[in-house]
């Protein structure tokens, strides 16, 4: 008797070791109608595995807007957002002065944060030109996927 698909032992592999590199509890990969969650137990490094048919496209937008804090920034047309989990910095080093402050004016494509994630930083540059109106987040601060940071006017 076969499952109704097969399951990618190595992807299953390759998120059981991101969630332990990175400490996360859970993480969930979609592709192609077809979700894969692993999830680390509290007590041991070894992970669980669900995987089911991933709903239809809709509800990840949706669920997008509600991992932000302020749900009036997330509906911003300006809102600039976490690309993926990690640890916000402002500045390049602790010393140096931070990238960007409210009040700014940006360029599209001007660098105004870093997220730290499994040990790579990622520049967070401003999807268009304008006026930064606030940064929602603070230097050394974990970040989730689709979190607003910043809003650009």
């Amino acid at each position: 008797m076969s499952e109704p698909f097969d399951i990618d032992s190595d992807l299953v592999r390759k998120l059981a070791d991101l969630i332990a590199e990175t400490g996360l509890a859970e993480i969930e990969y979609e592709d192609n109608g077809r979700c894969v969650r692993v999830a680390a137990p509290n007590t041991s490094m070894a992970a669980s595995v669900a995987a089911a048919p991933a709903a239809a496209p809709a509800p990840t937008p949706a669920v997008t807007p509600a991992a932000a804090p302020a749900g009036d920034s997330a509906a911003h047309p300006g809102a600039v957002t976490s690309p993926m989990v990690g640890t916000v910095y402002l500045a390049q080093a602790p010393e140096d002065p931070p990238f960007v402050k409210a009040g700014d004016t940006v360029s599209e494509g001007q660098t105004l944060m870093l997220i730290e994630a499994m040990k790579t930083f990622n520049e967070v540059k401003a999807p268009r030109a304008g006026t930064l109106q606030s940064i929602a987040v603070a230097t050394g601060q974990p970040v989730e996927f689709g979190e607003v940071l910043a809003i650009i006017e």
